[in-house]
């Protein structure tokens, strides 16, 4: 159990966001912040899936590297991608080489194409956002999955996206601002204006 913690600058920040500078600046600046448009969307919904079994900072680390080889996360270009693209990504040392998490974000680039006549990812992603957000005071009170992300989860599934689990998803909807669990207590907490 770990409450938040007090950074040199005096500021309250949760504890995952209070060490690597990395990690600091991403929680300061982008965690729990909506973003805007298909392709932002896209991105944390992709690199959450990249995440799964690994470090959100390995991620963070690569990011720049997955917005180059993902073209910017353009569902259009990404969905034309075929086999001689995922054996290009394979050979790509910058992003993690993983076949089927690959397969699974050009996969899910045609699912948001398709997606697009039912309203888009956008709409679709927050029509799971909950009638309340979580209110965590320490680290064990953080859930890791909600009614809401086996939903989304089910939901896109359905529809064709693939590695969505109901903890990536809860992850995406942490990361997009789709809930806000900031910490009672850290500086970021209702930051965000959508649960102010």
């Amino acid at each position: 159990m770990a409450g938040p913690v007090i950074g040199d600058d005096g500021l309250a920040r949760c504890p995952w966001g209070a060490g690597d500078p990395v990690n600091l600046a991403y929680h300061d600046t982008e965690w729990g912040m909506p973003v805007v448009g298909e392709a932002a969307h896209l991105e944390r919904l992709t690199l959450e899936a990249f995440q799964s079994g690994l470090s959100w900072l390995t991620i963070l680390n690569k990011r720049e590297a997955f917005r180059e080889v993902f073209v910017g996360f353009d569902a259009d270009v990404v969905a034309a991608y075929d086999d001689s693209d995922t054996e290009r990504l394979m050979l790509e040392a910058r992003i993690v080489r993983n076949r089927r998490k690959i397969d699974a974000a050009v996969a899910n680039a045609r699912a948001t194409v398709a997606l697009r006549d039912q309203g888009g990812l956008v709409d679709f992603l927050w029509s799971f956002r909950p009638d309340r957000t979580p209110a965590p005071h320490d680290t064990d009170e953080m859930g890791a999955t909600s009614p809401e992300s086996l939903a989304l989860s089910k939901a896109l599934k359905r529809i064709g996206f693939a590695h969505v689990g109901p903890t990536t998803m809860y992850a995406l909807m942490q990361a997009v601002g789709i809930v806000d669990d900031h910490l009672v207590g850290c500086h970021r907490r209702g930051s965000s204006g959508v649960w102010a």
